[in-house]
């Protein structure tokens, strides 16, 4: 795959290194803190954080940093990180995909709101909540950002045998495909049957909301070789060979030893790797609606 020297996304938060959210400052002093508590519910202390607050809202300090001294910013570690060289590299690697899938659909769609990718390590804090690198590369719609611990590269490479940059792609394109469902409307259509009908009935839902991200990576990636041919002998094989390696029956007979069809999320291998293929073949959006497609 051909992408060093593209444009990479300013679109990109790293967040590699944090050690999780902390209050930035010196912290108030605890023999201070039984008079200051008193004079906060006075009403002259109402008075003053009301004013404070205020100040806050128009200059966008921290309120905190007037009563700590302290800036009251909510960060994890403020040195820079210093990954390996590998890790370098997949962080360039992931900003210039995110670029190109910013060139791909704001040609294909009006007004497209760029997301943002989140790079971490370890664990990272978003608004769906807290995650883990086990959880892989997600989307959160709720704050609208991709979140990626570039080590999964390293386990899809080592233990789902899904080697290959246009494989890692494949991934960034697939959460943006959620970014893009969020867009139109049909992640929250989705959520709202939460709750209405059983596990297992959601379940079927989930999976069609998955296989159509497939999808829609497979639509960047056709736009995609249309407009930079940065595709290469191979490329698409590894990005089939990556959804094969990520199917619900795949994961589930590997760690499991048997599957259990009710509890799929994200489709089978087969499906997965037939829809990722259907929008590589015609690039066609319309194509995509596997809300309605029968059989999936």
């Amino acid at each position: 795959m051909k992408w060093k020297g593209k444009r990479q996304s300013s679109n990109v938060e790293d967040r590699r290194g944090e050690r999780g959210p902390r209050m930035g400052g010196r912290g108030i002093n605890p023999l201070l803190l039984a008079p200051l508590l008193r004079f906060v519910f006075s009403k002259t202390g109402l008075i003053i954080i009301g004013i404070l607050l205020l100040l806050g809202l128009v200059t966008g300090v921290n309120p905190l940093s007037f009563i700590t001294g302290g800036g009251g910013s909510v960060s994890g570690s403020t040195t820079p990180y210093q990954g390996s060289a590998k890790e370098t590299e997949m962080a360039a690697f992931s900003a210039t995909i995110l670029a190109n899938t910013e060139d791909v659909w704001n040609g294909l769609i009006d007004n497209y709101r760029e997301p943002t990718l989140v790079l971490y390590s370890g664990t990272v804090a978003s608004a769906c909540g807290r995650a883990s690198s086990a959880t892989g590369p997600f989307y959160c719609p709720g704050d609208e950002k991709l979140y990626l611990d570039t080590s999964f590269f390293d386990e899809m490479e080592r233990r789902m045998n899904a080697p290959g940059d246009f494989a890692q792609a494949y991934v960034i394109a697939h959460e943006v495909g959620h970014h893009l469902q969020k867009l139109m409307g049909i992640t929250d259509q989705v959520d709202r049957l939460r709750g209405q009908m059983s596990t297992a009935e959601f379940n079927k839902y989930s999976v069609r909301l998955e296989l159509q991200a497939d999808f829609l990576a497979g639509v960047w990636a056709h736009h995609s070789q249309e407009m930079t041919r940065m595709m290469e002998a191979g490329d698409l094989q590894e990005a089939l060979n990556a959804a094969y390696a990520i199917g619900d029956d795949r994961l589930q007979k590997t760690q499991m030893g048997h599957v259990v069809p009710d509890s799929f999320t994200h489709g089978t291998s087969e499906q997965r790797m037939r829809w990722f293929k259907k929008g590589y073949d015609t690039g066609d959006l319309q194509q995509g609606d596997t809300f309605n497609a029968n059989p999936l």
